[in-house]
């Protein structure tokens, strides 16, 4: 029997609307939250959400959802994510002074949440080379992007004492529903096209990845856990490099696609390799079944596949 709404615990999920927000929403409505979930300029939302309209910067419409929701937990995933953004400014405020914006509004709460989880990322630690990543590996952040996940981390320990606060360091990960400004959607929409060429980058950088919902249930085992001022790799452990990838991919559609390496696609301080060790995410959450990163391209592959027009 579902509770009532009276009883359901209270969900906040900052970025709802965005790619891994959704995954999110529906995993924390399955295990029965009342959901709610930051917009801006009247975003779609997830079915069950309930939307409250915040801009991570406007702090008083933050502190409004904030007393509105109520929330038992927080997952904060609302960011400038693309780490190639032109906009560097925007990156910075967004990400630091929007996510100290939440937490003061959060600490000013006579109820405090359980947990509060902070989406970093793990390119935070840029180049390091000792191979497989652990959370003592000292941060090298070699973009704005990275630089600003860390100055998030750095800020949030202002709120150590005041809230339970918990930073994951997702590694790369995608799914159905990521746009192809990011790499891999791109690569599986040329495949599902047939197209015959493709432009990347750098095919010899390796990378750590995982499946969304992989994703979305550390999370949400995290924030069960609630391990206070935690910082934690959610990863695979697994590496592969995109031309690893690309062999994947051409096994899964049946041909092999031409790949030209474009210099404008090869970035300057390009972190060659990222692979993490979750030997800490599972110490906290537990051991759990992955997915394998074929059938996560499968399953992106074969929605791509079903979106094309039929040819005459």
């Amino acid at each position: 029997m579902t509770r009532s709404d009276t009883t359901r615990p209270h969900a906040l999920i900052t970025g709802v609307g965005g790619f891994t927000g959704r995954y999110m929403a529906k995993r924390l409505a399955a295990d029965g939250y009342h959901v709610w979930g930051t917009v801006r300029d009247n975003e779609r939302v997830p079915d069950g959400v309930t939307p409250l309209n915040a801009d991570l910067l406007d702090t008083q419409a933050l502190a409004h959802a904030v007393e509105t929701a109520q929330p038992d937990v927080v997952v904060h995933l609302a960011a400038v994510a693309h780490v190639a953004s032109s906009d560097v400014a925007r990156t910075y405020v967004v990400n630091v002074v929007g996510t100290r914006n939440l937490l003061d509004a959060l600490a000013r709460q006579r109820k405090k949440p359980r947990a509060v989880l902070l989406a970093s990322s793990a390119n935070v630690y840029g180049n390091a080379t000792n191979g497989v990543i652990d959370e003592t590996v000292a941060p090298q952040p070699a973009n704005d992007y990275a630089v600003s996940k860390l100055a998030m981390e750095y800020v949030a320990k202002r709120w150590d004492n005041a809230l339970p606060i918990v930073v994951a360091r997702p590694f790369n990960y995608t799914g159905v529903g990521q746009t192809a400004d990011f790499l891999i959607p791109k690569i599986v929409e040329h495949y599902a096209r047939g197209e015959e060429r493709i432009s990347l980058g750098n095919i010899h950088v390796a990378r750590d990845f995982s499946d969304v919902r992989d994703v979305v249930d550390s999370y949400a085992r995290l924030i069960e856990a609630a391990p206070r001022g935690a910082t934690v790799n959610v990863c695979s452990g697994v590496g592969h490099t995109l031309g690893a990838l690309l062999d994947i991919l051409s096994r899964i559609a049946g041909y092999d696609i031409e790949v030209h390496v474009d210099p404008r696609f090869v970035r300057a301080n390009e972190v060659r390799q990222l692979i993490g060790s979750n030997a800490k995410l599972r110490s906290i959450i537990g051991d759990s079944t992955r997915k394998r990163l074929e059938d996560t391209l499968r399953w992106m592959y074969d929605e791509a596949r079903e979106r094309q027009p039929e040819t005459q």
